[in-house]
């Protein structure tokens, strides 16, 4: 009889299904999957990943009309989930309606007999295959709770950043399926990265790429499954190819409880540490640079902070790889006229609650007016302000837009200033 505290899920098959990705052609790739899930003759419980972007590859030209076909790709997913009693993990485009028109994901679905369990999108975009012209970033990756415990997901680039995979791994995940289309070009590294998210987070793996070729493109197969101690349990060449293998999860938590580099997560940085001088600032950013990350830049009083300041900062954050933010020493608020009382809280106490914030990397407190002479110094990538500001009317606009950067507005939440919140504590 099992123990009812053994938290230990039961023993699965899991697989993949490699194949050449038609591109363009959803009709001849559904019979691909079909075919390859008849010979493997998969017996439930389990899950089988294929590649990304399966059902149509990359069609730029004809993305959109793919992505609206995804409701009915995902119901015959659901369908031979059912009929195998399994689970069933691949990328597809999504189309998601926004306020101004649409915008299309690369989305990992995975799909079991009772429909979506849940999707997670692909975060890293590859430039250099314009994906980032036709796609949207996903953000916030969580795993995916199906019946064989939680599942861990990426989508080709992903593998190439391990803090993706990792924080779904810290979030209890048990396997991490990765569906890609890789080229045979790096054929070693994808190989290589794939043990290496096993190996670092003591998981199991299944990645799932295509082979074949499109256009001037080979595609790399040797899709693998890999056991958390890194370990290849299965692997295919460079032809069309399935696996189908059991999955021990004992074997995860027997290594774990022997050495854990998954659990222990250690805050060891000092965030006081982000204040600095602008000289210092110049240095750091121009380092940054140096390796291509966008400097994001953006300033404020930050009295009394709250829910509008800390909204307005992670979605400046979001436009590029590292956000800087100035901060107004006290003699500047008084110059901007909010009153004698203001501000509340001193410079050195505003900038190092500022500095304690996860999507802040710098804070440098500037004793002018405006901050014209941080922007200009600094030459962020993106200019960001706060509310209804006209992009003509923030300072340091004309500078950044002159060097090629970008300036945006970002509207603030609504009922949230450090004015009224003042007036209603004195109320």
């Amino acid at each position: 009889m099992k123990n009812n505290t053994d938290t230990t899920p039961a023993r699965y098959h899991a697989g993949f299904l490699q194949f050449d990705v038609k591109l363009a052609d959803p009709a001849a790739n559904l019979v691909a999957v079909q075919a390859g899930l008849a010979r493997l003759a998969p017996k439930g419980p389990g899950i089988i990943v294929l590649p990304e972007l399966w059902s149509c590859g990359f069609a730029y030209e004809r993305l959109q009309h793919f992505a609206l076909q995804t409701v009915e790709v995902l119901e015959e997913m659901q369908r031979l989930a059912g009929q195998y009693g399994i689970y069933l993990a691949g990328s597809l485009p999504e189309e998601v309606l926004t306020e101004v028109g649409g915008v299309i994901y690369n989305t990992l679905y995975i799909v079991g007999p009772d429909g979506v369990c849940g999707s997670i999108r692909k975060q890293q975009l590859f430039a250099p295959m314009d994906e980032d012209r036709h796609f949207t970033p996903g953000d916030n990756p969580q795993p995916v709770d199906t019946g064989l415990g939680l599942v861990a997901g990426l989508v080709c680039y992903d593998l190439r950043f391990p803090e993706l995979a990792k924080s779904q791994a810290a979030q209890g995940a048990d396997l991490l399926v990765i569906s890609a289309q890789w080229p045979e070009a790096r054929r070693e590294q994808w190989r290589t990265l794939a043990m290496a998210r096993a190996i670092e987070n003591q998981i199991f793996v299944v990645a799932c790429n295509r082979c074949g070729v499109t256009g001037k493109t080979e595609f790399g197969g040797h899709s693998l499954i890999i056991g958390p101690d890194g370990t290849v349990l299965a692997e295919v060449g460079s032809k069309p190819g399935e696996a189908w293998v059991g999955i021990e999860p004992a074997r995860m938590q027997e290594l774990r409880q022997r050495f854990n580099t998954v659990g222990p997560a250690p805050y060891r940085f000092a965030d006081e540490d982000k204040i600095v001088e602008l000289e210092e600032l110049a240095d750091l950013t121009a380092r940054y640079r140096a390796v291509g990350r966008k400097v994001v830049f953006t300033n404020g009083c930050f009295d009394i902070l709250h829910q509008g300041h800390v909204t307005y900062l992670e979605q400046a954050r979001r436009e590029g790889d590292c956000l800087v933010v100035g901060v107004n020493s006290d003699a500047s608020v008084r110059a901007l006229g909010k009153g004698d009382d203001r501000p509340v809280n001193h410079e050195q106490s505003r900038a190092r609650i500022i500095a304690a914030l996860g999507c802040v990397d710098h804070v440098v407190i500037f004793a002018e007016e405006t901050p014209h002479r941080l922007i200009t110094t600094l030459m962020p990538e993106v200019l960001v302000k706060g509310g209804d500001w006209p992009v003509e009317k923030i300072v340091g606009a004309p500078e950044v837009l002159g060097a090629g950067g970008r300036v945006l507005s970002i509207p603030l939440v609504e009922n949230y200033s450090t004015t009224s919140l003042l007036k209603k504590i004195r109320s």
